[in-house]
């Protein structure tokens, strides 16, 4: 059995994941997978809609879900919601398929990018720069605890892949040596 491990793209809102995510699968030539537009298909709405009529717990419960399927490697490249991967159950099942590269910004690049997003529910508010702040320092811990990262600030596409790209070859060796020997063994 082949072992293919997934690229796991996480990290805070409005960091690229979807963008980065998606050219990252055209130079690997793998399928990409956004999760939360796979929790919209799979729900038949929005993920306003879900948070308005369903709340946040159900929609966590929904990623959570979706963690305990991409434990399998699959030759993906995988964009997580921004929450998706705080809980480290969540953590702990998505690396057994795949390594996981965080993705950040600069907060006032966040901001300029977020200001003109309606699609946030997170964020529907007034205040929504407050929150931005707010979640950033609350998950600041989480995100910081991924052992590979890339700056997405300066948002040149090519040199974001290109870094995704190298950390991607420098941490599958490891990954492989860990998870794949235990594929054949099996």
């Amino acid at each position: 059995m082949e072992c293919e491990a997934n690229l796991v793209l996480t990290g805070f809102m409005g960091t690229g994941k979807s963008s980065f995510g998606r050219f990252v699968a055209v130079a690997m030539g793998r399928p990409f997978v956004d999760t939360d537009y796979l929790i919209e298909e799979r729900e038949g709405r929005t993920i306003p809609e879900i948070f308005a009529e369903s709340g946040e717990v159900y929609f966590r419960q929904m990623e959570r879900q979706l963690c305990r399927e991409f434990t399998r490697p699959a030759g993906l490249v995988i964009a997580t919601g921004g929450g998706m991967l705080l809980p480290e159950e969540n953590q702990t099942l998505m690396a057994q398929g795949g390594v996981i590269i965080c993705l950040w910004t600069e907060r006032e690049q966040l901001l300029a990018l977020l200001a003109e997003d309606e699609s946030r529910p997170l964020l529907a508010r007034p205040d929504w720069r407050q929150e931005v702040t707010r979640l950033l320092e609350q998950r600041r811990v989480a995100y910081q605890g991924f052992p590979y990262h890339v700056d997405t600030t300066i948002g040149q596409i090519d040199i974001v892949v290109q870094r995704i790209l190298d950390i991607w070859k420098t941490a599958l060796p490891a990954w492989q040596r860990e998870h794949c020997l235990e594929e054949h063994l099996l």
